[in-house]
């Protein structure tokens, strides 16, 4: 986070959301985040809503032939609930540096309506209802510009099973018109990534590999930038058609991404690809670690070792999104 940003941010201390706001190149950005729902509620930037549902920590992604076969998900599935459900367990504020009070009824009262500062910072701990549990942290740190940097933590815990994948999912309201990255080209994994080319990339829609069963699919590795393009909104009152982006850039290191119109769980329920549901929504998955997808010997030895994910290591990722 950039600390010579001089630029102010307005800050309105809600009952039970913290909200955000200010304007960079032109553009007016907006952000609402929840303690009650305990997350990031609304990210609106050119007047466009970015957030269909609240961000959360993702666990799980949709079963391959091979995990199949290798009986992965008999080993890991509690992974799958704990992808579905997941408890808020605590929130932190900081502003410009220090944190403060939980600013929620009625301390709020404490403020006025023309507070202002140059960097927020809110942080969500969460809890898996696995056995045993374990805690996951996300920090959005927000600059004056509109700049949120965003940390994840997972702190592993021993005796958990192997994950399937570690990230943050972001589900948008429409689905997405194509999007444009920086990375490997075509669909890569950890295992996967020797026929990919660094470049750069624009795909249209949302395509999902038509598998006969439908399974993981649409993973990017090693991407140093994404850009998800966006026409249709939900608000009726909004009759412009106009194409607007929401920019991600990495920040310690490179991310893995996947950009589909389903969840792992919508991938997961269906057996063939007419029983997927109709695309509404853009989910949109940022991670910071990836199991593998073998295929060694058809389809039933397990991963390499070198792309398992233990369940009881820590693992940090952080990325950026960008009002630009």
């Amino acid at each position: 986070m950039d600390c010579t940003n001089k630029k102010q941010l307005e800050i309105i201390y809600g009952d039970v959301t913290l909200g955000i706001k200010g304007s960079h190149n032109g553009k007016d950005f907006h952000y609402i985040f929840s303690y009650a729902v305990g997350g990031l509620e609304s990210l609106v930037i050119e007047g466009k809503e970015w957030i269909y549902r609240s961000p959360k920590p993702t666990f799980w992604r949709a079963l391959t032939d091979n995990d199949r076969g290798s009986k992965f998900h008999l080993k890991s599935g509690m992974w799958l609930s704990a992808d579905m459900f997941l408890s808020c367990a605590g929130v932190e504020v900081a502003v410009d540096g220090k944190v403060i009070p939980l600013p929620c009824a009625p301390e709020n009262n404490n403020y006025s309506d023309r507070e202002t500062a140059q960097t927020i910072r809110i942080t969500f701990l969460y809890e898996t209802i696995t056995r045993p549990a374990t805690k996951v942290t996300v920090s959005y740190e927000i600059n004056g510009e509109g700049e949120i940097l965003v940390r994840t933590h997972y702190y592993g815990v021993e005796g958990l099973p192997e994950l399937p994948a570690f990230g943050l999912r972001f589900i948008m309201p429409t689905c997405a018109d194509k999007f444009v990255y920086e990375g490997l080209s075509g669909e890569t994994y950890p295992d996967r990534k020797a026929g990919g080319v660094p470049g750069i990339y624009e795909i249209e829609g949302l395509p999902v590999t038509p598998n006969l069963v439908p399974q993981e699919c649409g993973m990017h590795m090693d991407t140093r930038w994404l850009e998800v393009y966006r026409t249709s909104v939900l608000d009726n009152r909004n009759k412009e058609k106009k194409q607007t982006s929401l920019r991600l850039e990495a920040a310690d290191k490179d991310f893995a991404f996947s950009c589909l119109p389903y969840t792992a769980e919508e991938l997961e329920n269906a057996l063939h690809q007419e029983e997927l549901p109709p695309a509404r929504r853009t989910v949109l998955c940022v991670y910071g670690a990836v199991r593998g997808v073998g295929g060694i010997n058809s389809w039933g030895a397990d991963v390499e070792p070198a792309y398992h994910i233990s369940g009881e290591k820590d693992i940090e990722f952080s990325f950026k999104v960008v009002v630009d």
